[in-house]
């Protein structure tokens, strides 16, 4: 059994582990099971809404249509999805043998709909969807384009056009319809921020930070994409630990931990025993009121796991509200640790405007990479949304982002067609708000390809470590075992890249600090002022036993 299966809910106390080697573990942390089967023939009809005449600026390579799911009660197009008549019913004049006459009703069998009739009122049905789906995109297009134009007047009208489509022509809760109300609510809060908007629910939970872990378990659960990412990250660490004896992993976004079990207990497996694990996990400052400290309750967790795996480790927090405000003395770096930096889906939050005018400070992204190689760590695993919304254009990143949601939403509707998750839908709508309503420095969803990304990092000094043919092929098989045949790899460049049909999804890259780069070497110590200030509140560097600090 897997390490995350063992584990189960971050807030369940760990079990016994098993000793038997395995695998890195891929589809690990699961506090719910989650029906991965085929979808029942006819429940799951594909429409394919062809968008010949989108604006010229549409992303390059992205596919010339949309893949969406919609559900009828029944498919008339599936082999028993005939539809019923009535019965009918008729009555008949008997006569007994006294003369006396009864009337007694004779009833018909159910007369099946012709195959060749089911077959055409489902291609109507089809068509009228897709005519519907078109209109509906190319209005909300049409919006954005009225926006970044400044007539706001006309973008009011064509939204009110377009909610009225989605109420009486399209259904809001499968296919395309599922898709485009998160675009048309993103539109509506960017044209009135003040109003109040009907969501059935899912911008409630999108804009309350108090549901933020709760989105996050979900859409970990609604598909591969976080799963993809810890595996591939774990692949890549686990190659650059082997032989050592202390090891440091840096997680630039801990959340709640759940990538690390399946580490842990496969270097407790490892030949010679397990190395000593150092984890410092990046998260956000703990309530001033004291009553949430996540990073705490994450630590405890995974001590308690490493201690039922027999794997000496040791925890440590370092907070912040964004990693440019984050010094490299923090992380605490011991000579002769092999270091391991872990980046998921945080990135491209430090970037800006392409465009933007350049000042004499250097962009976030710089700022991090610096100190990132400055530690020279042996590993640096990088993965990100493989998306281009990092545009100042309004219109061109609302293009992009409605193609990539679609097929990310897609993905999540065809692996469970009968259930709706809510919860991880408002995990995406939050970016998806961003990406429309957010300008200048407040947008922090700034997603680019990975030729943008390979480059940047080159420059920052850092060496790629290209992705193996086997970790290849166990992606592959560990996708089509865990979330259907629909789902796929492709390696570019070196690196590989989550792909549903023929979109990519997310990108995993694997570099190294290069050993010849040159640091002053005060970088990475802590300044005396601030250890002084340090030594003085020891009392609050050391928050629990068991080797557990917060910094």
């Amino acid at each position: 059994m897997s390490a995350y299966g063992n584990w189960g809910h971050p807030f369940v106390p760990a079990p016994t582990v098993s000793r038997t080697p395995a695998l890195l573990p891929f589809h690990v942390y699961s506090p719910r099971s989650t029906n991965t089967t085929a979808t029942a023939s006819g429940s799951h009809t594909q429409l394919s809404t062809h968008l010949t005449s989108l604006p010229s600026h549409s992303p390059r390579g992205t596919p010339s249509h949309f893949s969406f799911a919609f559900q009828h009660g029944m498919d008339p197009s599936a082999p028993s999805g005939s539809l019923p008549l009535p019965s009918a019913h008729g009555a008949a004049t008997m006569t007994n043998g006294a003369g006396a006459s009864m009337s007694t009703a004779v009833v018909q069998p159910a007369v099946p709909l012709p195959p060749t009739f089911a077959a055409a009122e489902a291609a109507r049905k089809r068509q009228e969807q897709e005519n519907n789906a078109i209109r509906l995109v190319h209005l909300l297009v049409t919006c954005a384009k009225a926006i970044q134009a400044g007539d706001y007047a006309a973008a009011f009208n064509i939204l009110t056009e377009a909610h009225t489509a989605l109420t009486t022509k399209v259904s809001a809760g499968f296919g395309i319809g599922r898709v485009v109300s998160h675009f048309a609510l993103a539109l509506a809060h960017r044209l009135c921020p003040a109003a109040p908007t009907q969501s059935g629910g899912v911008l409630d939970a999108a804009t309350s930070a108090g549901h933020a872990s709760e989105l996050y378990r979900q859409f970990y659960d609604s598909g591969p994409y976080l799963k993809f990412a810890h595996f591939m990250a774990n692949q890549a660490i686990l190659q650059a630990f082997d032989g050592c004896d202390r090891v440091h992993i840096i997680d630039l976004a801990i959340m709640q931990g759940v990538q690390w079990p399946s580490l842990i207990e496969t270097l407790s497996l490892r030949p010679g025993g397990p190395p000593a694990i150092r984890l410092t996990g990046v998260g956000p400052p703990p309530a001033e009121d004291g009553s949430c400290n996540e990073l705490h309750e994450v630590g405890l967790r995974l001590a308690e796991y490493a201690r039922a795996c027999n794997v000496p480790f040791s925890f440590r927090a370092v907070t912040g509200h964004a990693l440019d405000s984050l010094q490299p003395w923090m992380f605490q770096i011991i000579p002769g640790e092999a270091l391991a930096v872990n980046s998921i889906y945080q990135l491209h939050r430090l970037l800006v405007d392409p465009d933007a005018a350049s000042t004499s400070l250097p962009p976030p992204i710089d700022t991090v990479l610096g100190w990132i190689t400055a530690m020279q760590p042996r590993v640096f695993a990088v993965v990100e949304q493989e998306a281009d919304h990092n545009k100042s254009s309004l219109v061109e990143r609302f293009t992009n982002a409605l193609f990539y949601y679609a097929s990310v939403i897609d993905s999540m509707e065809a692996r469970s067609p009968h259930h709706r998750s809510l919860g991880a839908e408002a995990y995406l709508q939050r970016e998806i708000f961003d990406i429309v309503c957010g300008e200048g420095s407040g947008r922090v969803e700034r997603h680019e390809p990975l030729r943008l990304w390979h480059a940047r990092l080159l420059r920052a000094g850092l060496a790629q470590l290209p992705v193996g043919p086997t970790e290849t092929w166990q992606v592959l098989a560990l996708l089509r075992e865990s979330s259907g045949a629909r789902y796929g790899v492709r390696e570019t460049a070196g690196c590989l890249t989550l792909m549903w049909h023929d979109q990519p999804l997310f990108t995993a890259s694997v570099w190294s600090g290069a050993p010849t780069n040159t640091v002053a070497a005060g970088m990475l110590r802590e300044p005396a002022d601030i250890k002084k200030s340090s030594s003085d509140n020891s009392d609050q560097q050391q928050v629990a036993a068991g080797g557990i600090s917060m910094q």
